[in-house]
């Protein structure tokens, strides 16, 4: 008979396949595209990041990248935090309706959504005409190609990635906890803030992290809805492969791309530890 100490050396090959598919499909890629980034034609250089660094151009185009994913994680948060409680509180078919409207649109294709949202957009679409119909203003405002719109299909797009955290974290909460606290005579605004908010901050951290990274590197939405009036790093990648041409440039700027996403992760890991071990 075997030790469980045999049984348990021989877990790795239950995790083989699975490394093997990353290795090859995503850190050998990597590896091949950071390896770009230092390779000239001449030598292996950091120049292409000391180029792309010291060109003002490419920190506004950080600063965009950065501005429009904080902007779409925080409106998601406002949006998603309360929908997750209406989720998790509501029973039967209605609760049912809310998880279909949740997660069909996640079915249809990005493209499609972005498209959606450029015609709700445009100077004679559904939202200029509801803000004429209520008086807010008198003639169309331009929401298509600027920030706001880009904005607005962004949220569209990525809530459903801040609720569902959210509300895996809500539905284990033990609602005799609140119960407890109020019975002690505790107002809701305190069985909240001390109670509530506390132990939904792992979900709420997992949100963020979810919605932020997506946020930081999608392309299609930005390309559809603003267009390079409002470049971003994601999109920078694209017109150096695709126009320019210029293989060092797009693997920098990818690079650059995937720090700041390795960046928020580990920040968030870090963040969910340091919840962990206060609770």
């Amino acid at each position: 008979m075997k030790t469980p100490g045999e049984q348990k050396d021989r877990t790795w090959i239950l995790a083989a396949p699975g490394v093997g598919y990353l290795t090859v499909l995503y850190a050998l890629p990597l590896g091949l595209l950071l390896l770009a980034s230092f390779r000239l034609p001449e030598a292996f250089s950091i120049s292409a990041y000391v180029d792309f660094f010291g060109d003002p151009f490419n920190w506004y185009i950080i600063w965009n990248t950065l501005r429009s994913a904080l902007l779409t994680t925080a409106f998601c948060l406002l949006i998603g935090y309360p929908a997750a409680f209406a989720l998790a509180w509501s029973k039967g078919w209605l609760q049912a309706l809310f998880l279909v409207s949740l997660i069909l649109p996640l079915s249809v294709g990005i493209v499609v959504k972005a498209f959606a949202w450029t015609i709700v957009l445009r100077s004679d679409g559904v939202l200029n005409q509801a803000l004429m119909a209520l008086g807010f203003t008198d003639e169309p405002v331009r929401l298509i190609f600027t920030e706001t719109g880009l904005i607005f299909g962004a949220v569209n797009v990525f809530v459903p990635f801040m609720i569902m955290p959210v509300y895996s974290v809500i539905r284990l909460l033990d609602p005799r906890l609140a119960e407890a606290a109020r019975t002690l005579g505790a107002g809701p605004l305190y069985v909240f803030w001390k109670i509530i908010l506390p132990l939904t901050v792992p979900g709420i951290i997992a949100g963020i992290a979810f919605v932020f990274s997506l946020a930081l590197a999608m392309y299609v939405i930005p390309t559809l809805l603003v267009g390079e009036r409002f470049m971003t790093l994601s999109q920078q990648i694209a017109r150096s492969y695709l126009y320019l041409r210029n293989e060092t440039l797009g693997s920098t700027v990818a690079v650059v791309l995937l720090v700041f996403s390795l960046i928020v992760i580990v920040a968030s890991q870090w963040l969910a530890g340091k919840v962990r071990a206060n609770t």
